[in-house]
Formats: C-alpha cells, structure tokens, sequence
C-alpha cells in the first residue's frame, strides 16, 4: 500500500513532472516534496507515479535553494484588501518555495520572490480585480480588490474556514484582521504553530503542521494583538491502495483511496497528468465522494493506454463555511 497524502491544486501554469524514482522522498524542514511511483521499475512497467505536494517548514540554510527558472506554481490571496500589504509565495515544479522569481501583475507592476520564496506586495487603490503571472509562464492567478471599509482591520474575525482539510495541503481561512506580512500572523492549530503562506488583511492561506496527528483540532489564529475565537477543522490523511503489478494497455485498475482521521464523507478530485498512457474513466478531473464510517474508502478507475509512466493527482474538495467551535 502506497501512502497518498495530497495532491495541492496548482494555481497558475504548471506541468506534471516526467521524472519517476523510487521510494519516499523524505520530508525536509520547509518545502513542498514530490510524490512516489509504484513500481520497483519505472522504466520497464507502465507505473503510477502520484504527485504529492505536502509543505512542511524550510531550512533556508541548509540547502540550495531551488533556481528561480523552475517557478511553476503561485500562490496569490484571493481576496486583498485596497492599499494594504499582501503576502504571495511561489513554488518550483518539485513544490519547493523558491526565491528570485519574478511575479507580473496585470497593473504592470512586478516584484521577486525573496529567500524565503515569498513576496510583499501592496493591493491597487483603484481597482476591482487584479491578476498575476509567472514571468515567462502561461495562466495567471485572479485576486479581487476589496475596500478598507469592507474588510476592516481594528477587529479579527474568521467568516469562512473549511470542516475538513488534509494534513498534507494548504487550507484557506478567509475573514478580516489578518496580517498582509504572512510571518506576522500565527495560526496555532492544536497548540502546534501552521505555516502561512500566503496572506492579506482579509485571506489566509495555511499548511498544518508536520506533527499534527489526524482528527479534530482546535485552530486559533492572531495578527498582533488581534485575534479571534478558535475553531474546529477535522484534519485527515489520504492512503491509496493500489496493485504493483504492471498495468497492461487496455486492462482497468481500481485505485483506492482511504481517508482516515474521520468517519464522515468526503469529496475527492482526480486530476490525470499524462492521459496519453492512461485514461482516467469519466475524464478530468473526476470527483468522488468517500463512503463514509470506519473504513471511508473512495474508488478511481484507471485504464492503461500505452506502456509509460502515468500521473494521478488525488486532492481533498471540502469547500469554506461558517466555523464551528
């Protein structure tokens, strides 16, 4: 049984890797990792290479940092607030949060990517929506522009969380009073201190940390000497189950996926990166719903097309709502 834990959904361009090697890649302190294949022999089978995107912290100083020419994904907030500072972060195509690179908006401004793979930047006054690119890639990421009078700052309040989310992927917290400086914002999720990533007066988003265990978790969130009421979100992890055996142009395999962390129903996308050696029955993305109880298991069904290396990404769907205490 190989360990699934999540697929992050790419914002912006970004391209399935055409790498496959074997086993776990360990989980340095802070940066996104990439996946594994399930075959001993990637070169020789037509194989499941799954893309898994967990951000754990990074030790800036204890490694090279990843070349700005790699920059594939963007992380930008949703929602910004008029004339405030806003955090965005950008990652390479392994996930890895990458210092140097030069981000476009569509007001012509640019800025660079510090050491630590984010970026400060300050919302337009005079605008409605913004967007912003990749210098040199295609699709760019949409961010609506709302007034001071419409998020305010001398108060913190969570609107809008998720029930659900994985322990290996970033979730949204949306609201008013948050930091636009990420680092200036704390977000304690069952006293272990998140990651933000990317943040605005009004949008934060947020990796668990690495020790959180599955199940429930108080999550409370301050900026500064502002902070609002803690809330529940049920953190899960994903496990596939899936054959080693190679798979045979034209024979069905059945994926598995086992949610485990809750006994409730969940929603799950898969994303197939390489239909040119699998299909992916139903098309791209397929949506599946877990079937809930002790076991909670939800089913993709795959359909070899040509000897290769295919790539399926499985991703947590739980949509924001009002928090639960």
């Amino acid at each position: 049984m190989a360990s699934l834990q999540a697929y992050l959904m790419p914002i912006g361009a970004w391209q399935a890797p055409a790498w496959a090697a074997d086993g776990l890649l360990r989980r340095p302190n802070l940066h996104y990792n990439l996946g594994v294949p399930i075959s001993s022999n990637p070169l020789k089978k037509l194989c499941l290479v799954f893309v898994l995107l967990p951000l754990i912290a990074q030790n800036l100083s204890a490694q090279e940092p990843p070349p700005a020419s790699g920059a594939r994904i963007l992380i930008i907030p949703r929602k910004i607030v008029s004339g405030e500072h806003a955090t965005l972060a950008v990652l390479d195509v392994s996930g890895r949060l990458t210092p140097g690179v030069t981000v476009e908006f569509s007001n012509g401004d640019t800025l660079k990517t510090d050491a630590t793979g984010r970026a400060m930047f300050v919302a337009p006054l005079n605008a409605e929506r913004i967007y912003a690119a990749i210098q040199g890639r295609a699709g760019r990421v949409a961010s609506t522009i709302v007034t001071a009078v419409e998020s305010t700052s001398a108060t913190q309040d969570v609107a809008l969380a998720p029930r659900v989310a994985s322990l290996s992927d970033r979730f949204e917290i949306m609201g008013h009073g948050f930091c636009g400086d990420a680092d200036s914002n704390q977000v304690m999720i069952h006293g272990l201190p998140g990651l933000v990533l990317a943040s605005s007066p009004a949008y934060l988003a947020v990796l668990p940390p690495a020790d959180l265990q599955p199940g429930p978790a108080q999550v409370r969130v301050t900026c500064g000497q502002k902070s609002s009421p803690a809330f529940t979100v049920v953190f899960v992890t994903l496990e596939l189950e899936a054959g080693n055996a190679a798979l045979a142009p034209g024979e069905h395999r059945k994926l598995t996926v086992r949610v485990k962390g809750t006994t409730t129903r969940v929603n799950l996308e898969a994303r197939n990166l390489a239909p040119e050696v699998a299909e992916l029955q139903g098309g791209t993305p397929v949506r599946a719903v877990s079937g809930g109880g002790a076991e909670n298991v939800a089913s993709f069904e795959l359909v070899g097309k040509q000897h290769g290396n295919f790539v399926i990404s499985i991703r947590l769907v739980a949509p924001l709502s009002a928090p639960r205490n």
